[in-house]
């Protein structure tokens, strides 16, 4: 909204003092986020207890971990403050013209709907099952279809590739894209051409670019346009496997969405240095035009996380639920791929990752060592204590404060590393 007061003002040339601000994306995202923490601090405390008189709380099952019982009752569905604190500064302070705030939003509200049926069946129906497993692999799998059509067909999507310092069709760099940048004697020039590519980027590779469509390279002229046959079935596995993950890393107070936000800084920095052209040509990675936009919605998302915290730390005051988790774990993944940087997700999300995989060979182990040597032996000898790992840990008497902090501390690292990729290849 703010954003398009400016332009309308511009437009009718009504120069206001300080209103020249909100053309740099570095302060309308500042903007985001203290916006978004406002909303989730403040207006969180009425949401918690707005949940709290409607009775919405959490049923725990008794899986025998310390402090376990205490957390019965404790408001859930809380996620309604993160997708608050994420829509609404994106609303007042994007382009949202954009296709890729556009993409992010759905996807946000798509998913958030989906976690937010399952944990009005758990609280309001009593079935602790919630929205059965098949339908939320359905969602997952529909918003994972919409975010690769429009990748795939969209004419907005496109990069821009680099051209030598001579010759006439030049892309000059607008003060948006330099703002907070160097300015170098001579800048980097890119062509006015747009290409529509399936382009992404392969960490600690040199010359980091790969084509989804060389998987059909037998088809000759016609890869590039049969090429969704391959990307659109890659973008649904990824947003349902992120989703996913950050829903089963959501188990103890404060690991989903402290986690969250360690990975949303880390996006920003990608998406800030992949839409503008002097750090796109220094670190010799592709330039995608219009995504300097996502820093503004990504700045929303840690906002929103961070500030959740402020209620979600232990002891929480209230649980994310569904609505939440599955909801940041989509936005991870939506954000990822519309930057091409998604083979770095299990570096940025490997939290999310190993909490998935240990869930899978838990089941996978179980039923082999019930297979081979029965029931009582394969309950007698898990791979874990418990799974997710986090839950492990529980087992062995490690505090879920220590957990929490010990998480956080490797996602920082792993953090460190995706950025240090740009460089190291």
């Amino acid at each position: 909204m703010f954003y398009y007061l400016y332009t309308w003002l511009e437009k009718m040339q009504y120069h206001i003092p300080g209103m020249g601000v909100f053309k740099y994306i570095s302060f309308r995202a500042a903007m985001a986020i203290f916006v978004s923490l406002i909303i989730s601090m403040v207006f969180g405390k009425r949401i918690i207890n707005l949940l709290q008189k409607m009775q919405v709380g959490e049923t725990v099952r008794d899986l025998g971990l310390d402090g376990q019982k205490q957390k019965a009752g404790t408001p859930t569905m809380g996620g309604l403050i993160i997708i608050s604190a994420i829509i609404v500064p994106t609303l007042l302070f994007a382009n949202l013209s954009n296709i890729y705030i556009i993409l992010m939003l759905v996807s946000t509200v798509w998913l958030g709907a989906i976690g937010f049926i399952d944990d009005y069946i758990k609280v309001f129906k009593k079935d602790k099952e919630g929205l059965h497993g098949r339908f939320k692999i359905i969602g997952q799998v529909g918003i994972g279809l919409i975010v690769g059509c429009v990748l795939f067909f969209n004419h907005n999507v496109v990069v821009r590739e680099k051209i030598a310092t001579s010759g006439k069709d030049y892309f000059t760099m607008t003060p948006e894209q330099t703002q907070s940048s160097p300015s170098p004697t001579n800048l980097p020039l890119y062509s006015k051409t747009e290409t529509h590519s399936l382009k992404t980027t392969i960490p600690f590779v040199k010359n980091n670019e790969f084509d989804y469509s060389s998987f059909l390279c037998f088809m000759g002229d016609k890869a590039k346009d049969w090429a969704w046959l391959i990307f659109i079935p890659i973008v649904i596995f990824i947003i349902t496997a992120v989703s996913n993950g950050a829903n089963v890393t959501d188990g103890i107070d404060g690991l989903a969405s402290g986690t969250s936000a360690v990975i949303g800084v880390v996006l920003g920095i990608l998406a800030y240095v992949s839409g503008n052209t002097v750090f796109a040509d220094y670190l010799n990675i592709m330039y995608i035009p219009d995504t300097g936009e996502l820093v503004i919605f990504i700045a929303a998302f840690v906002g929103a996380c961070v500030g959740f915290l402020w209620y979600n730390a232990f002891p929480a005051q209230v649980f994310m639920g569904d609505t939440g988790s599955l909801a940041l774990g989509g936005i991870i993944a939506v954000f990822a791929i519309a930057i091409r940087k998604e083979l770095l997700i299990p570096i940025i999300c490997g939290v999310f990752l190993v909490e998935n995989i240990s869930v899978i060979l838990q089941v996978l182990v179980f039923k082999y060592r019930k297979k081979k040597s029965g029931i009582d032996y394969a309950r007698s000898h898990r791979l874990f204590l418990m799974a997710p790992l986090h839950h492990h840990y529980q087992k062995k008497g490690m505090h879920e404060s220590k957990i929490v902090f010990r998480f956080l501390i490797i996602s920082i690292m792993l953090g460190v590393l995706a950025i240090a990729t740009l460089k190291l290849r």
